[in-house]
C-alpha cells in the first residue's frame, strides 16, 4: 500500500491503458478519479472496480482538450479532496495511417488537440495546487512512436514526441517545489489501439518486440505505480519505455 490515502486522477482511465494504471494505483492505496470522455458506463465500471478493492473514486466527464472542462474537472476534485498528489495525462488518440502530404489538416488538429494539448491542459490545471502543497507526482503516457517515427504516422508520432519534450521542461520547473514529473512511452499494448494496429500489420509486429509478446494494461499501470510511489522520490524528467524491447530492437 505505498499510495495509501493519497489522491489521483487518471484521464481515459475507464479502458485501456488508463484503465490498468488507474487501478494499480488504487491497488497501492490511491484513491482515484476516473476521467473519461463519452463512455459513462465504462467508467462506472472502472470505479466499482475501485470500490471493490477499497478505495474512494468517481468519475467526471471531460473532453481534455476543452481547457475550461479540465479546469472545471480538477477543481471539482479539489473541493472534494482539498488536495490532488497523483496525475496521469493518459488520454490519446490514434491518427490514421497516411503520409505527411495526404494529411487533411483537421485530422491533424484532432490527434493533438487531444494528444498534446490535453496533456497540456491537465498540467496546466493540476501543477498549481502541487506547487502550493510542495508536493506531488505528474506521469503523462506517451508512445515509443515518438522514438520510431514510422512512415504514415505523423499526427500520433509528433504529438507524443512533444509530450516527452513538455514533461522535461515541466519536471525542471517544478522540481524546486517537490514535484516530480515523468513520462511513460508504452509499446504495442493490448488496447483497442493496439488491437488495430495488429488488425492492420498482422503478426508481424510481434517480430519487433524481443520478449515476444504484446504488452498488457497491468504492465504499463505497475511502472506507474513505483513512479507516483516514495520509492521513486528521486526520479524526474525521465521518459520510461515499456515496449518489451522494441526501441532497442528498432533503434
Amino acid at each position: 500500500m505505498k499510495l495509501k490515502g493519497r489522491k489521483a486522477l487518471v484521464t481515459g482511465g475507464s479502458r485501456g491503458i488508463g484503465h490498468g494504471i488507474a487501478l494499480a494505483l488504487a491497488r497501492e492505496g490511491a484513491d482515484v478519479v476516473i476521467n473519461y470522455r463519452k463512455n459513462a458506463e465504462e467508467a462506472e465500471k472502472t470505479v466499482r472496480e475501485i470500490e471493490a478493492l477499497g478505495g474512494e473514486t468517481f468519475a467526471v466527464q471531460a473532453d481534455v482538450s476543452d481547457f475550461a472542462a479540465v479546469q472545471a474537472m480538477v477543481d471539482r476534485i479539489l473541493e472534494r479532496w482539498s488536495r490532488l498528489d497523483i496525475a496521469v495525462a493518459n488520454s490519446g488518440v490514434a491518427s490514421r495511417v497516411e503520409p505527411v502530404a495526404a494529411i487533411d489538416p483537421s485530422s491533424w488538429s484532432r490527434v493533438l488537440g487531444t494528444n498534446l494539448d490535453g496533456v497540456f491542459h491537465t498540467l496546466r490545471c493540476v501543477t498549481p495546487p502541487m506547487i502550493e502543497q510542495r508536493s506531488g507526482v505528474v506521469l503523462a503516457v506517451s508512445s515509443i512512436g515518438a522514438d520510431l517515427c514510422q512512415a504514415g504516422g505523423a499526427p500520433y508520432h509528433a504529438s507524443k514526441a512533444a509530450v516527452n519534450a513538455l514533461i522535461r521542461v515541466l519536471a525542471k520547473e517544478v522540481a524546486p517545489f517537490g514535484v516530480r514529473a515523468n513520462v511513460i512511452a508504452p509499446g504495442l499494448i493490448a488496447t483497442d489501439m493496439g488491437e488495430k494496429l495488429i488488425q492492420f500489420h498482422g503478426q508481424a509486429v510481434l517480430e519487433g518486440i524481443p520478449l515476444g509478446r504484446v504488452g498488457q494494461p497491468e504492465d504499463v499501470g505497475a511502472l506507474a505505480a513505483f513512479l507516483a510511489s516514495d520509492d521513486a522520490s528521486w526520479i524526474t524528467g525521465k521518459i520510461f519505455r515499456v515496449d518489451g524491447g522494441a526501441f532497442t530492437a528498432g533503434g
